[in-house]
């Protein structure tokens, strides 16, 4: 038997480097499936345990926190089908309270960045508490008064545009009631009822059409209907709650006071949402919620609350990291749970050779929703919950389809059954299956010549955020590499030419025609010019998810010059080297896998003849901000008399400049408070500009 997982506080610096690469992926693929398929994995609850391991990782080993980090990401990428939006301010996530403790820390958190908060403990500090609908995130557009454009949230930088489908929903003004700014974003959650769910779900049954799982998975499945009449059949509804971009600055001086705004407006909502100070108010307001959710009061449902400060001028001071604002956090409730029998344990083979468990469940109702699997993550947590074949096990779900296993309920075990021998080889190629020391995962070790390594690379190659090639799906995948037309990603770009001297044509291949064959060649035709962040995460590199990919693009701007600066960094001290790791987020660790992609040869020639094949486009340009720091290099240090340091950090990235912690030849900046150190003798040393803090201010506001 493996043994238990280890507590934070015991883990060394490479067990706790090897979870945090095994909880990047995990999470990312639950939110794809969440975000992207509308076809969850695991609970809210199971997915915010994995989050909240990872932040207690990060907290412990922060030079280890990775640039693909869940803390930095937010959502999926935009589904296919859709045109594409990119939305003028990110659309973000929130961070999660637990319990009271997770609410004090928050408001000590708002309290420390904003520094007369800080210096005068005696300031008032209030926040907006309101209901967290459970739906599909949403923005609008609104110039000069009027509905021009609405998208989903997506990635958080690029939604689906669906204006039209948008525009069905009553809840939604065309036109907003004077006066309103000349352009603003009103952006807010699309839900259905619980009353109207289970209406729709009636109906859906009665025309043998799918029955959704839950009003979410119904909201989300209506609002992103290729057609706006099928969405205009559909009882939606919208819970504005937010803006992004605004013209003329804030639209209220207060949370409070934009939501009667937006009813000013001509926008409908609950009125169950009220300003809170202290732990103790905003605790009771939780309690007093928590107690409504199942009643008429709240006709929709909800995972939770939301605490925003208040004042809108701080809630800009205090910005947002990668992944979420500064001046919000969600507090969840506790999740359902629910007693079934554990029928079967199966292996998976990610594209990496990560071998995952798989529990197979006897479907069971959860709060309404019907479940049946279960990811277990790895063998450890099989081996800390004894969880065997044949047992019963309690679940818990928290809004999802597929549950956590909480426990194994041992006092009803029949007999003894053996306990699950993970297995040492690969269930696909018979590899051996190696974990490496201080390693979550076991790694089947066939790389290339194990089937499900093969077709996962390629599989995630033609992804919805790599090359998203229509038409190429997973059976396709698995149909032609299976035939031998496709053995690597390349091979795709010459499927056509291959075809035409077939025996077999595609176009007389079952499930085949001429016009689907057609189709699907022009499919990969149109992919032939790519953007330049899709095609850095379309390589599988390890560590790097769509996040660090759109980094790496901007900073490197084209790939040859990724390429040159990879293959030179093979060099430990080359100033390479040094670039690479000095990109606010890389880090060591990234760089070397990075680096040692591009050096192992079968991937260089592989990339090399990919670049032949299609077109890589130089990365777009991030709108020009209108400051005199935009794209500079900037290094903060010593004692800050104007702002704490996290706040100046927060500046300098709103107005567009990259913030690194250590100073090279390319710094353009060193702001020096007081008891400036080493930093400032490096940039004395290099001829780097020196700043004040007074003159960074003056710099910044001119």
């Amino acid at each position: 038997m493996t043994k238990k997982p280890l507590p934070i506080d015991a883990l060394t610096p490479l067990e706790a480097a090897a979870e945090l690469d095994f909880l990047a992926k995990e999470i990312a693929r639950l939110d794809k499936a969440y975000y992207q398929d509308d076809a969850p994995l695991v609970t809210d609850a199971d997915y915010d345990a994995l989050m909240q391991r990872n932040e207690a990782i990060e907290a412990r080993f922060p030079h280890l926190k990775r640039k693909d980090s869940p803390k930095r990401k937010v959502g999926a990428a935009p589904a296919q089908g859709f045109a594409k939006v990119r939305h003028a301010a990110p659309m973000l996530s929130l961070d999660n309270a637990f319990d009271e403790k997770d609410v004090a820390d928050f408001i000590a958190s708002v309290r420390r960045f904003i520094k007369e908060l800080r210096d005068d403990p005696s300031l008032a500090l209030y926040f907006y508490a309101d209901l967290k609908i459970d739906g599909l995130s949403a923005s609008l557009t609104y110039e000069q008064g009027k509905f021009v454009r609405g998208a989903t949230r997506g990635d958080g930088l690029e939604g689906e545009d669906v204006t039209a489908n948008l525009k069905t929903i009553a809840d939604i003004p065309h036109e907003l009631k004077a006066p309103y700014p000349e352009s603003i974003e009103i952006r807010g959650e699309v839900y259905m009822s619980r009353q109207d769910f289970f209406a729709l779900n009636e109906a859906q049954e009665k025309a043998g059409e799918k029955i959704f799982a839950n009003p979410r998975n119904a909201a989300a499945g209506s609002l992103r209907q290729l057609d706006p009449a099928i969405t205009a059949k559909r009882p939606l509804s919208f819970f504005p709650y937010a803006w992004g971009a605004c013209s003329g600055g804030h639209p209220a001086p207060t949370q409070e006071a934009f939501i009667r705004q937006l009813h000013e407006w001509g926008f409908r909502s609950h009125r169950l949402g009220r300003s809170c100070q202290g732990v103790g108010e905003l605790m009771a307001y939780w309690q007093e919620i928590a107690e409504l959710r199942v009643s008429p009061n709240i006709p929709f449902d909800i995972d939770g609350v939301v605490y925003k400060v208040d004042r809108t001028d701080w809630q800009e001071r205090l910005g947002a990291s990668d992944r979420a604002p500064r001046w919000a956090i969600a507090h969840k409730f506790p999740a359902e749970q629910a007693e079934t029998i554990l029928e079967k344990i199966d292996i998976q083979v990610g594209r990496t050779g990560v071998l995952t468990p798989v529990a197979h469940l006897a479907p069971i109702n959860v709060g309404g929703v019907l479940v049946a699997r279960a990811t277990l993550h790895n063998e450890d947590y099989i081996a800390e919950k004894d969880i065997r074949q044949g047992d019963r096990v309690v679940i818990q779900r928290a809004g999802d389809v597929i549950p956590q296993v909480v426990r194994v309920v041992t006092e009803k075990r029949q007999g003894d059954p053996p306990a699950f021998d993970f297995p040492k080889t690969c269930p696909v190629c018979g590899s051996l299956a190696l974990r490496e020391e201080g390693q979550a995962a076991r790694r089947c070790t066939g790389g290339l010549i194990c089937p499900a390594q093969v077709v996962e690379r390629v599989r995630h190659f033609v992804s919805r955020s790599a090359f998203d090639i229509e038409g190429l799906g997973e059976k396709h995948v698995e149909a032609f590499m299976a035939e031998g037309l496709i053995s690597h990603p390349a091979d795709i770009f010459r499927l056509e030419e291959r075809d035409k001297g077939s025996l077999t044509p595609l176009r007389n291949r079952p499930g085949w025609g001429a016009k689907s064959a057609e189709n699907l060649f022009q499919a990969i035709a149109a992919k032939r010019r790519i953007s330049l962040e899709r095609f850095i995460y379309a390589l599988g590199i390890p560590q790097v998810g769509e996040a660090t990919a759109r980094l790496l693009a901007q900073h490197y701007e084209t790939f040859p010059n990724l390429r040159t600066t990879c293959l030179e960094a093979a060099e430990p001290d080359s100033e390479a080297r040094k670039s690479l790791e000095a990109i606010n987020g890389i880090g060591p660790k990234m760089a070397s896998d990075l680096v040692s992609f591009f050096a192992e040869k079968h991937n260089l020639e592989g990339v090399d003849e990919l670049t032949r094949l299609v077109e890589v486009l130089p990365a777009e340009r991030v709108a020009e901000i209108d400051s005199k720091v935009a794209g500079k290099i900037v290094v903060f240090t010593g004692s800050l008399s104007r702002f704490t340091r996290d706040e100046a950090k927060a500046r300098a990235l709103a107005l567009g400049a990259k913030v690194t912690d250590s100073v090279s030849k390319k710094t353009d900046f060193v702001v020096a408070g007081a008891d400036a150190g080493s930093k400032a003798a490096k940039a004395r040393e290099l001829g780097v500009a020196l700043l004040t803090e007074d003159e960074w201010i003056s710099l910044t506001q001119e």
